[in-house]
């Protein structure tokens, strides 16, 4: 405990960060279908979210190096608490597209920044636990977050008020932490070409999640109110889908270190479709029915940008697992963009089951596509391999360095990334 102890204002303003972004992303689809707008409007505000954090991906390395750690964060959690305040003050779609833009920016900053610290302070000794903590943070922050919604209610200003409140306060444990900055993370070279060659199926795939598993996050709550859904139905929709997307995770990631990963992608990538068509055609406004559609879909879904960034960096040279990392989640970024603006499109015109007809379409042209890579190059054997599988989360590209563990190693026993 007393190796954790120093890292626990960390983990502490991660669970607020990580919690107060998982509220905003439901709430602020949920009052801006009350304020009137149209499904094709808060798909808009959805993507103006992600665009932000496929920017904030690009340049945090660049601020982090200008201006440090304690300065970096700062600013951000002070612009993004300010973001989100504004919103109530001009009720405008535009206006909040603008704000989520920003949003997405610090967030994506303040992710990084606070994994980046937490990569400087951990050691083998307790790189795993604080893994393990990490991760339990991150579940249930984002699980509690969600019931504030029904608890406080929909309208007025106190939940953005909450938001704000919570960006603040972020900064609170973090001020306690080690007074000492850590060294500024060493800057990347984003190749995107270099990038492809790598792997064009882990690129496709990360694609894919962000079309699909961001879709879900923006649209589901659209989705579960026009299916009659209550707004406390509408929170455990959203958590069931969050805590589904856990289960499976190290059994598909074990199986996937054994086996042709492309094949459990393959498995994963089918297990989704059908959920997805479960949830448009069978499932109908029963709550149950669509807990349990929800949590299978998560379950198969949630693993895939996982799988796909293990499946690139078994393809990866030395010195490559940086840019992997980085690329992986700007390709997800990319997806994220397009998912949410063009199914709102579709939900407007065909109502809520289109969500996850577009999705099971999505995912059975990636099918089609893995199969087509899996004839077009041979697997890379399991004992070639130079990393396992991660269970990554897509906060930041340093969260894969902090899943690091001391076994990914190559055979001849050097440091893998």
């Amino acid at each position: 405990m007393s190796q954790i102890r120093p890292l626990i204002p960390l983990l502490i303003t991660a669970g607020i960060l990580i919690g107060g972004n998982g509220l905003q992303g439901t709430y602020i689809s949920l009052r801006a279908l009350q304020e009137g707008f149209s499904t094709s409007l808060i798909g808009l505000v959805g993507t103006g979210y992600n665009i932000g954090f496929a920017i904030g991906c690009i340049y945090v390395t660049r601020i982090l190096r200008s201006i440090g750690h304690i300065r970096t964060f700062s600013a951000m959690a002070a612009i993004a608490s300010a973001a989100s305040i504004a919103m109530v003050l001009w009720i405008d779609p535009w206006f909040w597209f603008l704000m989520r833009l920003i949003a997405g920016i610090c967030f994506a900053s303040l992710f990084a920044t606070v994994e980046s610290w937490l990569n400087a302070r951990v050691t083998n000794a307790n790189r795993a636990r604080t893994l393990s903590l990490y991760r339990l943070v991150d579940l249930g922050s984002v699980t509690a977050a969600q019931y504030l919604i029904p608890t406080v209610g929909i309208e007025g200003f106190q939940l953005f008020a909450i938001i704000s409140m919570a960006l603040t306060l972020s900064l609170v444990p973090i001020s306690f932490a080690d007074r000492s900055s850590p060294r500024a993370p060493e800057a990347i070279k984003f190749d995107i070409r270099a990038l492809w060659n790598i792997s064009p199926l882990a690129t496709i795939g990360c694609i894919v999640v962000g079309l699909t598993n961001s879709t879900f996050r923006s649209l589901g709550p659209i989705y579960a109110e026009g299916i009659g859904l209550s707004i406390t139905a509408i929170a455990t929709f959203m958590s069931v889908g969050i805590i589904g997307g856990v289960v499976l995770q190290y059994p598909l990631g074990i199986y996937s270190d054994r086996l042709d990963r492309r094949l459990i992608i393959l498995f994963a990538t089918f297990g989704s479709l059908l959920a997805g068509l479960y949830l448009a055609f069978f499932a109908g406004s029963d709550e149950w029915l669509n807990f349990i559609g929800i949590f299978i879909f998560g379950a198969f879904a949630m693993p895939l940008y996982s799988l796909c960034s293990a499946h690139a960096n078994d393809h990866a040279a030395e010195g490559q697992h940086a840019l992997v990392s980085a690329g992986m989640l700007f390709f997800w970024s990319c997806g994220a963009i397009i998912g949410p603006l063009f199914a709102s499109f579709l939900l407007d015109i065909f109502g809520p089951q289109a969500l996850f007809i577009y999705t099971a379409v999505v995912l059975a042209a990636f099918m089609l596509y893995t199969l087509q890579r899996m004839a077009a190059r041979r697997a890379v054997p399991a004992g070639e391999r130079s990393m396992r599988f991660r269970n990554l989360l897509r906060t930041s590209s340093f969260f894969n360095k902090l899943a690091a563990t001391p076994e990914d190693k190559t055979p001849s026993g050097r440091k893998k990334s």
